[in-house]
């Protein structure tokens, strides 16, 4: 259990429960969860220039950093189509992948195929089920794929003014300004509490809430004097009690919940709110394809890791499809914005062409 871990090492219950937030981020867990220490080590496991666990910011978002791969594959001869969907795999009369279907009809052949969309997506709807194993396909539907993540982008005409640290005069980012900021998180007891009551299917009334704003650091992100905040919230169950929708008023009642929260540390912060934009478990999966909502693209239990991601005997990023390859956070060693799985996936996808 990470409380054990970490009762071993601090006494401060709130710096326990800030680690503690890394414990259980992205996951239907909480820090009394066996096997949340784990999570934990996945998140501060290697290194940004030098500094271990270290994290950081994408200048230009994070949209810049998709950017920087295709200008880096096409430099190299990739040819990249976007708002193109793809229908199916297209199997050869052997059972290898040849390429893909789009949804328009239009063939792309291809000796190597390589999914980094999730397990479900790659292989339960994009793939011929008679291909499959049967003990595959059931393992694959079997997937933990709960999610307790809401994520809020906000628009704001001025920095938060924390009661703890106030703004200066200025209104200049101070340094606190330019991390991670995590709040309700005072003891590892609130996070187990918040949990609970996903469980029964009801937001958290006093949801943990890690608040980033990348415009402190970039300040080209918005207007000046303007900012935009990034909020990680859970927990927020992927279905309701009784079955409710998350439909809008349900939306900006948990959006109105987390933004009490952020009042009460920073007085005048709903005030300056100008934009924002509710994304739920079920409009990330919507949205992005994330199964569940799950940003991992399934949990990141002991169960789910290592040799079993995606299922046992095809951790190594091969498929029961000959040519067909995992790529994406559904694979070992999971998800994070490290690039691991594609790495790996692809020197493996080199081995077996230099072989054809």
């Amino acid at each position: 259990l990470l409380g054990q871990i970490l009762d071993q090492w601090f006494e401060s219950e709130p710096l326990k429960a800030t680690l503690a937030t890394d414990a259980v981020i992205g996951a239907m867990a909480s820090p009394d969860t066996p096997g949340s220490g784990y999570v934990l080590l996945h998140h501060v496991m290697g290194e940004l220039e030098g500094r271990r666990g270290a994290w950081g910011y994408v200048a230009g978002g994070m949209g810049a950093l998709s950017q920087a791969i295709a200008c880096a594959a096409a430099a190299r001869g990739a040819h990249i189509f976007t708002e193109k969907a793809v229908c199916h795999v297209l199997l050869g009369k052997d059972g290898r992948a040849q390429g893909v279907v789009l949804q328009d009809g239009t063939e792309v052949r291809s000796k190597l195929v390589l999914s980094n969309a999730s397990p479900q997506i790659t292989f339960l709807e994009l793939t011929p089920q008679e291909e499959l194993p049967k003990d595959f396909v059931h393992r694959i539907q079997q997937v933990d794929t709960r999610s307790p993540v809401t994520k809020i982008n906000v628009a704001v005409d001025r920095l938060p003014s924390f009661l703890a640290a106030p703004n200066t005069r200025d209104g200049r980012p101070l340094p606190h300004h330019q991390c991670s900021i995590h709040l309700n998180c005072e003891g590892t007891h609130l996070l187990h509490q918040a949990f609970t009551e996903a469980t029964h299917g009801h937001p958290s009334s006093r949801p943990m809430i890690e608040l980033c704003i990348p415009s402190a650091l970039d300040p080209g992100l918005a207007p000046q004097g303007c900012h935009v905040v990034s909020l990680f919230t859970q927990y927020t169950p992927s279905v309701l009690a009784g079955g409710r929708p998350w439909d809008e008023q349900a939306r900006n009642a948990y959006a109105d919940t987390v933004f009490d929260c952020i009042e009460a540390y920073a007085p005048g912060f709903k005030a300056s709110v100008i934009g924002r934009d509710i994304l739920t478990p079920p409009d990330l999966e919507r949205i992005f394809g994330l199964p569940g909502g799950n940003i991992f693209h399934g949990a990141m239990s002991l169960d789910q890791l290592y040799f079993a991601r995606p299922a046992p005997s095809y951790s190594g990023y091969r498929s029961p499809i000959p040519g067909l390859y995992l790529c994406g956070s559904g694979a070992h060693p999971g998800g994070g914005v490290m690039g691991a799985a594609g790495r790996n996936a692809a020197q493996v996808a080199l081995k077996d062409f230099r072989q054809l």
